[in-house]
């Protein structure tokens, strides 16, 4: 099955690029790498969060966060947006921070794309946040303007998460490759997701995926 629904993924990818509508094809796929962001938030913030707290406080704040993320899963968003507006305000750092993650998307979610960029800007000018997560929040700013903004000025955002020790380096390169493509730069993106698919330390699915965009602009 999921084999089939990747087939079928990159069908409409190629359908997409053949007509090169480039920012319908990030605002269609866009929000698997979101999706994918905020989980690794939830998880890597959280094992931090564990390490630091008594297990009182743990417990408390992991119940009232799980609380917040249930009622999304309820779709109960406004409900869910003022848990997690009240966590951001209450909690120590680690849920603080996810609960700010999570409202930022739901903002974006909700269509408010406004809103949710400043909110990731926010996040990610906040010195007080562990860079890996600061980078994050830049990184989920600029996919919720891939279809409004500049995309020089996106480019410039995510330069410095293109160096080679930056953990996000990965998906800041296919961001920027999508950007080229959008400027109208063929070439530039071609030679970025080129790259890409022949990186043995990148993941294995934009990998593939890097390879699909190589194979399509060479069209």
């Amino acid at each position: 099955m999921a084999d089939h629904t990747q087939d079928n993924l990159f069908r409409e990818i190629d359908e997409d690029l053949r007509q090169e509508r480039y920012t319908k094809l990030w605002k269609k796929y866009g929000s698997y790498v979101i999706a994918a962001a905020v989980a690794l938030i939830v998880g890597v913030a959280g094992f931090k969060g564990w390490e630091a707290w008594d297990i009182k406080t743990r417990r408390a704040e992991g119940e009232q966060f799980n609380n917040a993320l249930q009622l999304v899963a309820d779709k109960q968003t406004a409900a869910a947006r003022e848990a997690f507006a009240q966590i951001a305000v209450e909690s120590g750092a680690g849920y603080a921070m996810m609960a700010r993650f999570n409202e930022a998307a739901l903002l974006a979610d909700g269509g408010d794309r406004a809103s949710a960029t400043a909110a990731y800007r926010e996040l990610a000018a906040d010195t007080g946040i562990d860079p890996l997560y600061r980078d994050l929040a830049t990184l989920l700013g600029v996919l919720h303007q891939m279809t409004g903004a500049d995309p020089g000025d996106l480019r410039q955002r995510l330069a410095p998460l293109t160096a080679d020790d930056n953990p996000w380096r990965f998906t800041a390169k296919e961001l920027t490759a999508v950007l080229a493509l959008r400027s109208g730069d063929r070439e530039k993106a071609r030679e970025i997701f080129t790259i890409l698919a022949g990186d043995a330390l990148a993941p294995q699915g934009l990998r593939t995926r890097a390879g699909e965009f190589v194979a399509i602009i060479g069209e």
